[in-house]
C-alpha cells in the first residue's frame, strides 16, 4: 500500500508519500508525480521553452519519470557505446525514434497530457515514464517522497497521485483562502511490478539475442 498523508494551506500543498507493502523497501520513492487541477478555469502552462534530456546511460533512462509541462519536448540522447532505439506505444503519445548511437540522439514533443511508458526495443529490461500534465501546479516527489505545490488558487479541485508501482489515484482537496490547515491521509495498493510486462514496437515478443547483435547484452 501507499500511504500519503497531504496538508493544505492558503494556496500551498505540502505532503509526504509514504510506500508500505510487498516491494515496498526496493521501490524507489522519487519515482512518483502529483499534480492539482483546480475546478475553477485556470491558465494552461506553458511547455519548457528547451528540450529537456532523459538520456540512455548503462542501458537505463536516466531520469527513470520526468514530469513536464504538455508541449515540451523530449530529448534522449544516447550515452552508451551500444545501439538504442527509444519508443513508446501510449496511445496519443506513442513514437519511435529509431536506432541512434553513442553521441547521438533523437526527440519527441508531447502534445497531449498523460502518463507515457517509454521503452527500448532493443533491450526488454529498459523503461521510463513522461508525465505530460496539463496544469501549471505539479511536482516530482523528491527521494524522500515529499511534495510541495504553491501558488494554488482557492476552492475545489483534484490532486492525482501516480507512481510506477501504483498508478494513478484521485483526490477531492480544497484550498482555503484562509492560513487553516487540514490533513488527509491517502492510500493506494502498490500492485504493479517495477518492470511492466511489454512487447517491442511490432507488438511482439523480444527476441533472445537481439540485443547483442546490437553491442550490448537484453
Amino acid at each position: 500500500m501507499i500511504g500519503a498523508t497531504a496538508v493544505v494551506f492558503a494556496g500551498e500543498l505540502k505532503g509526504e508519500i509514504e510506500l508500505t507493502g510487498r516491494g515496498s523497501k526496493r521501490a524507489a520513492l522519487q519515482h512518483g508525480v502529483v499534480w492539482f487541477v483546480s475546478d475553477a478555469a485556470v491558465e494552461r502552462p506553458a511547455p519548457y521553452a528547451e528540450p529537456v534530456d532523459m538520456a540512455t546511460v548503462r542501458k537505463s533512462f536516466v531520469p527513470r519519470v520526468r514530469a513536464v509541462p504538455v508541449g515540451t519536448t523530449v530529448r534522449f540522447p544516447n550515452q552508451d557505446p551500444i545501439l538504442h532505439n527509444v519508443f513508446s506505444v501510449t496511445p496519443n503519445n506513442s513514437f519511435d525514434l529509431g536506432l541512434y548511437k553513442r553521441g547521438e540522439s533523437a526527440s519527441y514533443t508531447f502534445e497531449h497530457p498523460g502518463v507515457v511508458r517509454v521503452f527500448c526495443n532493443v533491450h526488454h529490461g529498459m523503461i521510463a515514464y513522461v508525465v505530460a500534465v496539463d496544469t501549471p501546479y505539479y511536482a516530482q516527489l523528491d527521494r524522500d517522497g515529499i511534495f510541495h505545490l504553491t501558488e494554488l488558487p482557492e476552492g475545489p479541485g483534484t490532486l492525482t497521485i501516480w507512481h510506477e508501482r501504483t498508478g494513478l489515484s484521485e483526490h477531492a482537496v480544497t484550498v482555503p483562502a484562509a492560513a487553516a490547515a487540514a490533513a488527509r491521509t491517502f492510500t493506494l495498493e502498490v500492485s504493479l511490478p517495477p518492470l511492466p510486462p511489454h512487447r517491442n514496437k511490432f507488438g511482439k515478443p523480444y527476441a533472445r539475442g537481439r540485443a547483442k547483435r546490437y553491442g550490448g547484452s537484453p
